[in-house]
């Protein structure tokens, strides 16, 4: 029997980040399944056997309605109590770029208890970018003070490309957004290639999201979505690359976190 932890990411049409998200989190020392939604509709079960939850990036159902609603729909609609319960218990679940889009509009991120007054209502969305235009470029992020599993002790600049066009990170108020920093919850933000914050100056900051932000959490810490990509920063040697000045293989270390969590906690609970 394998030590890994299991991480599953999900998987459907448009998808097209699957593959590199398994390669971080293999790298990483997870035990990876990818895993079509239709079968986990027809058996929501797979998911509990499963120590880690990955929502990857591309354009599921081709970003009809918007980016990732329709994603959103079929985990609200078909695996909210189960996806629910798995957060609940503390384990890791991280969504990238698209997956992003769909943890907030599912309104798994920031968190229904905090910043919903019901079910339905959601205060935060991803947007158009302030340019208006698709944004495919490699930028520097920098973790942030927040209870963040995904992100701990992460000192140093990531760097890892972006390829979204609508990124930019929105609150429906003013209060709503201070209310989400004044709790720590964002994770990640944008910054030039010395860790400075990029001032939501393009195109450090490429989709113009307000105070730099590039990625949030959930008051556990436990779920994280971001824009960037660094599932394709982590290799090193002669087959790494590096850019803006940045380490080369700096995203690894995202998915070691959510890994050597997930472990933790086999521990812990078996």
């Amino acid at each position: 029997m394998s030590m890994k932890p299991k991480a599953l990411i999900l998987h459907a049409a448009g998808i097209n980040r699957d593959l590199d998200a398994a390669f971080a989190l293999e790298a990483a020392g997870a035990e990876v399944e990818i895993v079509h939604v239709n079968k986990l509709r027809a058996n929501p079960n797979i998911l509990r056997q499963a120590r880690i939850l990955v929502i990857p990036g591309g354009f599921s159902y081709a970003d009809a309605l918007g980016a990732g609603r329709l994603f959103a729909l079929d985990i609200a609609s078909f695996f909210k109590d189960e996806v629910s319960r798995f957060v609940d218990e503390g384990k890791p679940v991280i969504g990238i770029c698209n997956g992003f889009q769909t943890l907030v509009k599912a309104g798994l991120l920031p968190g229904r208890q905090l910043f919903t007054s019901d079910g339905d209502e959601r205060r935060f969305t991803l947007s158009n970018n302030r340019n208006g235009r698709f944004e495919c470029r490699w930028v520097t992020i920098k973790a942030e003070k927040s209870p963040c599993i995904w992100t701990k002790g992460i000192q140093e600049p990531v760097v890892c490309p972006v390829a979204h066009g609508e990124g930019r990170f929105l609150a429906s108020s003013q209060a709503h957004m201070d209310a989400l920093i004044a709790a720590n919850l964002v994770a990640l933000r944008y910054a030039l290639a010395t860790g400075e914050p990029a001032g939501e100056l393009w195109p450090y900051n490429p989709n113009g999201s307000p105070y730099d932000i590039a990625g949030i959490c959930n008051p556990k810490g436990n779920v994280l979505g971001l824009m960037p990509h660094p599932e394709d920063n982590v290799l090193t040697g002669p087959a790494g690359r590096s850019y803006h000045g940045g380490r080369q293989g700096s995203g690894l270390t995202l998915f070691k976190n959510g890994v050597r969590h997930a472990i933790d906690q086999g521990a812990l609970y078996g």
